[in-house]
């Protein structure tokens, strides 16, 4: 089942719904909780020339982070250095602490597209190297366009995904290079904290950031983002 959240603007007709007349909202908007898995795609690891996690390596964004899947991104005035990076996000449907992976299944009610929007100078020099301020500022996590069910989703460990740039493909990969799978992520969050339902867990992006290109590429004011999963659709956001 495809979940979409929308407003209407008052030339909506009764009967039918024109697509201009639609802003998409993010089909999550107020988590108890934004958790972000690292380092999780192995084609991204060879691409920093960093050995494969033998954990998950988990940090998070603010529940403030998120907007809709066509919503502008506000460039920050802190950061010098924006950059993008598509993500398959899981959304948690079933309350659990400790979930044993074989039940891990149950507790996901579904997936959709995220933008882990982030600040490479506030991640990587300053802060003392903790990613939380590179990665939590307003807008840092734009969401959607849709909530696709785990029924309908198909194997959510073999699913195409690309990011683009002023309709420049940057990232392309498949999640099959995923470290550790949507299954074992939630099981492992769990052992920390207690999964909540509408919480929200971005698992990872593949290689192609600005950041690790030679020289690196950033994000700059009027660049539009377009952020695709098969199976789900995409976002486009503007940086303003």
């Amino acid at each position: 089942m495809f979940f979409t959240f929308y407003r209407l603007s008052q030339e909506a007709s009764e009967n039918k719904i024109a697509l201009e007349d639609v802003d998409l909202l993010a089909p999550i908007t107020n988590p108890d909780k934004v958790l972000c898995i690292g380092m999780n795609y192995k084609d991204h690891c060879e691409e920093q020339n960093k050995p494969i996690p033998t954990e998950p390596v988990v940090f998070n964004k603010f529940p403030s982070c998120i907007v809709g899947p066509h919503d502008d991104i506000p460039y920050p005035k802190i950061t010098h250095e924006l950059d993008w990076e598509v993500e398959l996000a899981i959304v948690i449907g079933k309350k659990g602490f400790n979930i044993p992976l074989a039940q891990a299944p149950e507790h996901i009610f579904g997936f959709t597209v995220a933008h882990d929007v982030s600040a490479r100078d506030w991640q990587l020099k300053r802060n003392a190297g903790q990613w939380l301020l590179g990665k939590a500022m307003d807008a840092f996590c734009p969401l959607g366009p849709a909530l696709v069910t785990s029924d309908e989703l198909g194997d959510p460990h073999d699913l195409h995904l690309t990011c683009k740039v002023n309709g420049e493909t940057k990232q392309d990969s498949r999640t099959t290079q995923l470290v550790f799978d949507t299954n074992q992520i939630v099981a492992w969050c769990s052992q920390f904290c207690t999964l909540l339902p509408g919480d929200v867990i971005l698992t990872g992006t593949p290689p192609g950031v600005g950041c690790f290109m030679k020289p690196p590429q950033f994000l700059q004011k009027g660049d539009v983002v377009e952020c695709y999963i098969e199976n789900i659709g995409s976002i486009t956001n503007k940086i303003v």
